[in-house]
C-alpha cells in the first residue's frame, strides 16, 4: 500500500454494496430484517458503514450464498456473542441447515429416480408405482391406452398400489385377448350413450347393465384362465411381505402425500365423473346382476 494511501474510515452504501458483492437494495433489506444494524448517518444524510459494519455484512453474504435463509443468519447473529468467532447460535444453525441439506439431497435422489423410472417404462406408466408397473410388462407396445393408465391412476390414489396392481389384471387382460377389447369398446360406448336425455327407466338402461354384467363375466372367466388370479394371490402374499406390521398400503415408493390412499368415501365426493343419472342407474343394475350371480 503506498505510504500516501489513506483508507477512508467509513464507506457509503454503493461502495459497501460493491465490495460486498450485493447490491444497496440488498443492503437496505438488511437494514429492514434487523440482520444488519442500520449506521448512523453523515452530515449529507447517507449512511456511512465502518470496518465492522463490512466484516457483518461480508459474513451475511457468504452464509447466504451456502443457502441459509437470511432470517436463520439473523437469529443466529442474535444468539451467539458479537466478538466470537464461532458463536452457539451460528453453530447450531450450521447443523440444522447440514440436516436441511441431507434432506433435500434424498429428496432429490427420490426425484431422480422417478424420472429415471418415467424415461424407461413411458411417461405415463412410469408415474405409477412399481407394484403396478411391475405388472404391466411384457405387453405388447401399444396395448395399454391411456384411459388404461388413467384409470390404474386413480385406483391407485383410492386403494394405493396394491389395489392398483390387482386391477391391473384387467387390462393385461383387455390386452391379451383383442376380443375382448373389442367387446369392452362397445359396452363403453354404450354407457356413454346413456347420457342425460335418457331417462333412468329407458328399457336401454337395464339392457347396456345386462351388456356389462355379461362382459364382466367373460372378462372374469379370461383371466382366470390366463392365471391372472392366481397372480393376484402372489401380489397379495408379496405386499404382507414387505409390510408385516400394519400391511399398510397408504403410501407409494416416492413417500410422497400424492401416494396416500384415500377411503372411498373420501374419494367419492372429491373425484368428478360426469355420468347421466341414467348411467349411474346402469352402474346400479349391473352391480345387481353381478351381486345374484355371485
Amino acid at each position: 500500500m503506498p505510504a500516501s494511501f489513506v483508507p477512508p474510515r467509513q464507506v457509503k452504501i454503493g461502495d459497501a454494496a460493491a465490495f460486498a458483492g450485493c447490491t444497496p437494495r440488498a443492503i437496505r433489506h438488511y437494514h429492514g430484517i434487523g440482520l444488519l444494524p442500520e449506521p448512523e448517518r453523515g452530515g449529507d444524510d447517507r449512511r456511512r458503514y465502518g470496518y465492522e459494519d463490512m466484516i457483518r455484512l461480508l459474513w451475511i453474504r457468504r452464509m447466504a450464498d451456502a443457502g441459509i435463509a437470511l432470517e436463520d443468519v439473523r437469529d443466529a447473529f442474535a444468539e451467539g456473542p458479537a466478538d466470537a468467532q464461532d458463536g452457539d447460535g451460528i453453530e447450531a444453525l450450521l447443523e440444522r441447515v447440514e440436516e436441511s441439506l441431507a434432506a433435500q439431497e434424498t429428496e432429490l435422489r427420490r426425484q431422480r429416480t422417478a424420472v429415471q423410472r418415467m424415461r424407461v417404462e413411458g411417461s405415463r406408466v412410469g408415474l405409477l408405482s412399481d407394484l403396478v408397473t411391475e405388472r404391466l410388462k411384457g405387453l405388447p407396445e401399444g396395448s395399454l391406452r391411456r384411459a388404461d393408465l388413467d384409470t390404474l391412476l386413480v385406483t391407485e390414489r383410492i386403494f394405493g398400489p396394491l389395489g392398483a396392481a390387482v386391477q391391473a389384471a384387467r387390462f393385461v387382460a383387455l390386452a391379451t385377448y383383442p376380443a375382448l377389447r373389442e367387446e369392452s369398446d362397445r359396452v363403453d360406448d354404450a354407457e356413454e350413450a346413456l347420457d342425460d336425455s335418457v331417462a333412468v327407466d329407458d328399457p336401454r338402461v337395464a339392457q347396456v347393465a345386462a351388456e356389462r354384467h355379461a362382459f364382466e363375466t367373460a372378462l372374469h372367466a379370461a383371466i382366470e384362465e390366463s392365471g391372472l388370479d392366481e397372480d393376484d394371490d402372489a401380489l397379495f402374499d408379496a405386499w404382507d411381505d414387505a409390510h408385516p406390521e400394519t400391511g399398510d398400503d397408504e403410501e407409494d415408493a416416492s413417500g410422497s402425500d400424492s401416494g396416500r390412499a384415500m377411503c372411498v368415501l373420501e374419494a367419492t365426493g372429491k373425484m368428478p365423473y360426469d355420468f347421466s343419472p341414467a348411467r349411474l342407474r346402469c352402474m346400479e343394475l349391473a352391480e345387481e346382476l353381478s351381486a345374484k350371480n355371485a
